[in-house]
């Protein structure tokens, strides 16, 4: 009995130390884990501040490379890097060729007629006070179509043949009028892109005369010459796209005024003949 009994107390002392190691073991290695964690969060605290302030350096320095370079400045900046000489040139055919669209677009909004109107506003004088009555309406009134039909009613009396041919010659010439200067604004349009071509080869001349001069080929010798190529076509290339763009609206406009005129040149002569007038 007391053998048992010695048995279980050795094997109690034993299970209460090896519990005892267990916790002390656990407990050093917590101690060690919060103390690396302390460490860790002081380092991170360290490291912090200097991460919040290069953002907060860097962070200025981005917003003021954003305002300094506008639009307008970074334009500016490649037209002189494009050469004063064949830049100034591309800028004077743009020049040049907005102030012709500019008074074609005016003429053409001017003369742009409202048929239906005239046509009452004559149909009404003839009824009152005849041809007289008539072409004092089409002499107050603005625009081709109102001199188309000056002339055919001052031709009343030859007949209606000579009325018809009348409206058709006169009405050349007022296409004629409505046309002028657009084959100038073609000329720049073709002109502009040219222009921008001859800076680029000339720049590349440029490039390999420098290259020549120097021996070698360096990166910014080569760089310098071909930038100021390229920019001269791509602003020749834009003058070109913005004068073609007005062009084309011109030519559309003259259409539109012109089967304008046909249409209303018929409806006269049928008014004429409704009013009296014969062949002869």
């Amino acid at each position: 009995m007391k053998k048992a009994l010695s048995i279980l107390a050795i094997f109690g002392f034993v299970a209460f130390g090896t519990v005892n190691l267990v916790a002390q073991d656990g407990s050093t290695d917590t101690t060690e884990q919060q103390t690396e964690g302390a460490d860790s969060a002081a380092a991170a605290e360290t490291a912090t501040p200097v991460t919040v302030e290069t953002t907060k350096d860097e962070a200025p320095a981005e917003e003021e490379v954003v305002v300094e370079q506008s639009f307008h400045q970074v334009i500016k900046q490649k037209f002189i890097e494009g050469g004063p000489s064949f830049m100034g040139i591309v800028l004077l055919t743009l020049i040049l060729g907005l102030a012709l669209c500019i008074e074609r677009i005016i003429y053409l909004n001017m003369a742009t007629p409202n048929s239906k109107k005239l046509l009452d506003e004559i149909e009404t004088a003839l009824q009152s006070g005849g041809v007289e009555a008539a072409k004092e309406v089409c002499r107050n009134t603005r625009g081709p179509v109102a001199s188309i039909f000056y002339q055919g009613l001052d031709r009343m009396d030859e007949g209606i043949d000579v009325v018809e041919k009348s409206i058709i010659s006169y009405g050349s010439v007022q296409m004629g009028l409505l046309e002028r200067n657009i084959s100038w604004i073609s000329l720049f349009i073709a002109l502009a892109p040219m222009l921008g071509f001859m800076g680029t080869v000339i720049g590349m001349i440029g490039a390999f005369d420098a290259i020549e001069a120097a021996g070698d080929i360096s990166p910014s010798l080569v760089a310098g010459g071909i930038k100021v190529a390229l920019l001269t076509t791509v602003f020749g290339l834009i003058v070109a796209m913005i004068l073609q763009i007005f062009y084309n609206y011109i030519v559309a406009k003259v259409d539109s005024i012109v089967n304008k005129m046909e249409d209303s040149s018929i409806s006269l002569i049928d008014l004429l003949i409704k009013h009296g007038a014969s062949h002869k």
